[in-house]
């Protein structure tokens, strides 16, 4: 576009914004943010929008607050979309305070404001508080729960380990729950073992969504944690006998403009050699700080050892590794996951950005 001299308007670097948050793309978003300051863009408030989204979803609150308080005229939009990204980036609190801030300038808060505050409480463990905003939605604001509004109630109970309780609210539930819902509660079922359940919410998963090998992936993590090994391998032999094959699972991480790519063992990297150094030292050193390997969900029956090596491998582990001996302290670590974060891993990269003097951002 460029090179046949067009030059880009608003629409277009909106576009280009949008396609850098949902890829991750930090460091080419932040191209586009220079050449629309150069263009004069930065301050309408539908492409500062965009940029707030891109800082938001790559973890960069820091400069999404920046983009926010640099508004003249700020849309619902723009007090969502911080109102989200801090949510999301375990910034609850943060993201209440601004929703009250937003309440006491009158502004009319939006169905995706909601899903970011029912988020905040859901990540700060505020669960009357999360169920007060919800009928607060429909009584003073008029808006009626969609299904994503129910999963965050869902996830708000799984995540503060009311597992039954999650499950009932479910059953009660006035619209059909989809894949996501019951997907929610077999993924608190594995995190807080709950087998009775976590086989109801897969037999659910069965009839909605037969061929999704995550859901596989979670029953047998469930399995694992229980010592039940049988049902572990039985678990395998139906994704083989229905044909389901399991998304292998990698971490991307941006540097210098270039995606690296990281898969669970991988020593395909030229660098191979000192990242697997820096990933013996990043072991040596958590246990130095007294973290223990969460071994329970490694779906092997093997030795504890085995199991600890095989966790040090993972591709977020490997992908930090590669961060570290590549940028200089204090530069954040940002990784984007196709898979769900391991509990290991969700743990050790938040010792790791303690002990290295880094930001998390996974």
């Amino acid at each position: 576009m460029s090179l046949d001299g067009v030059k880009p308007d608003g629409f277009t670097l909106v576009s280009l914004l949008t396609a850098c948050a949902e890829l991750g793309a930090l460091a080419l978003g932040r191209r586009a943010h220079v050449y629309m300051m150069k263009l004069g863009l930065d301050k309408n408030v539908h492409t500062a929008n965009a940029l707030l989204l891109l800082y938001a979803k790559c973890g960069n609150i820091k400069d999404a607050k920046k983009v926010f308080d640099g508004l003249d005229e700020r849309s619902v939009v723009s007090w969502t979309s911080l109102i989200v990204g801090l949510a999301v980036n375990g910034f609850g609190e943060d993201a209440l305070e601004l929703f009250r801030e937003m309440e006491i300038r009158r502004l009319v808060p939006s169905e995706i404001t909601f899903v970011g505050v029912l988020y905040a409480c859901s990540h700060c463990g505020m669960v009357d508080e999360g169920f007060a905003y919800f009928d607060r939605m429909s009584k003073e604001f008029g808006i009626v729960p969609t299904i994503e509004h129910y999963g965050c109630m869902v996830d708000l109970l799984g995540r503060a380990g009311l597992v039954q309780q999650a499950y009932e609210y479910i059953c009660k539930m006035p619209i059909e729950p989809n894949a996501v819902i019951w997907r929610t509660l077999l993924g608190a079922c594995t995190i807080h073992g709950n087998l009775t359940i976590g086989e109801v919410a897969r037999d659910e998963l069965k009839m909605l969504e037969p061929k999704h090998c995550g859901d596989y992936v979670l029953l047998s993590n469930l399995y694992a944690s229980e010592r039940r090994w049988s049902d572990v391998h039985n678990v395998r032999r139906t994704m083989l006998k229905e044909g389901v094959k399991k998304v292998p699972g990698y971490s991307l991480v941006e540097l210098g403009n270039r995606i690296h790519e990281f898969v669970m063992g991988d020593k395909s990297h030229p660098q191979t050699e000192a990242i697997y150094a820096m990933l013996s030292e990043m072991t040596r050193l958590l246990k130095l700080e007294g973290y223990a390997p969460h071994t329970t969900n490694v779906l092997a029956d093997i030795e504890e050892e085995e199991k600890e090596t095989a966790l040090s491998y993972h591709s977020e582990k490997i992908a930090v590794a590669f961060v570290l001996i590549n940028t200089p302290q204090g530069t954040p670590i940002r990784i984007v996951k196709n898979l769900r974060v391991c509990a290991d891993c969700h743990l050790a990269i938040k010792l790791l950005s303690k002990i290295f003097d880094r930001r998390d951002c996974c």
